[in-house]
């Protein structure tokens, strides 16, 4: 069996002494909604308790986190992009941008940043690395991955009641059985994201052309 321990992460520069900031996105996958991203800066003397990947916590624990980490981190940032521009950047391009975004929106430079996944955004002014499983291994970045999910999910819930029709709070956008089932006859609405399978599909079955990029 393989082991699944993965191998601790070794910060380039101390967080207890630069600013090391986080970033991670929620919601790649879904059919709609924008994507989002946050950044956190963590304060070394007020780490709150329980950081994890975001997908490995329930929502109950993810929300008090999102207070703790709010209150005792020294900046945090929000950023996002919409389904339209999810359309023309695709959706990698997309989250990256939104992790820039992210960044900026705290307004403090930092020393470096800490990116989940094997890519960093473009056109930052500071230092950026790449770290696989980083959600898992950056206390940094599981932060950042709590306050995406969090948000992301709180718009999922405001959809919800704007369209209750959609069910938007049972499957937060991603393509469920009971997603797609409401799909068949349902509009897509601005919300969605044109250029993905299902959707497109749906789109092109109607007849209805779209004018994208």
């Amino acid at each position: 069996m393989k082991n699944s321990i993965l191998e601790p992460y070794i910060y380039p520069l101390d967080p207890s002494l630069y600013k090391i900031c986080g970033t991670d996105e929620a919601g790649r996958g879904p059919l709609m909604g924008n994507v989002v991203a946050a950044c956190v800066v963590l304060d070394y003397n007020r780490i709150p308790n329980g950081l994890d990947d975001s997908k490995k916590l329930s929502e109950k624990k993810r929300a008090m986190l999102e207070v703790a980490i709010k209150e005792q981190a020294l900046a945090y940032g929000i950023g996002m992009c919409t389904p339209l521009e999810i359309d023309r950047l695709n959706i990698l391009n997309a989250s990256l941008l939104a992790m820039r975004r992210a960044y900026e929106s705290m307004h403090l430079a930092c020393n470096l940043m800490l990116v989940d996944g094997n890519k960093i955004p473009s056109n930052l002014n500071i230092k950026a690395e790449a770290v696989v499983k980083g959600d898992a291994r950056v206390k940094e970045i599981a932060a950042a991955s709590i306050l995406a999910k969090v948000e992301r999910d709180r718009q999922m819930l405001s959809l919800a009641r704007e369209y209750p029709e959609y069910q938007f709070d049972k499957h937060k956008g991603y393509p469920t059985a009971l997603h797609l089932k409401l799909l068949e006859t349902l509009p897509i609405l601005d919300c969605y994201r044109k250029t993905y399978g299902p959707v497109k599909k749906i789109l092109q079955a109607r007849g209805i052309l779209q004018n994208i990029l």
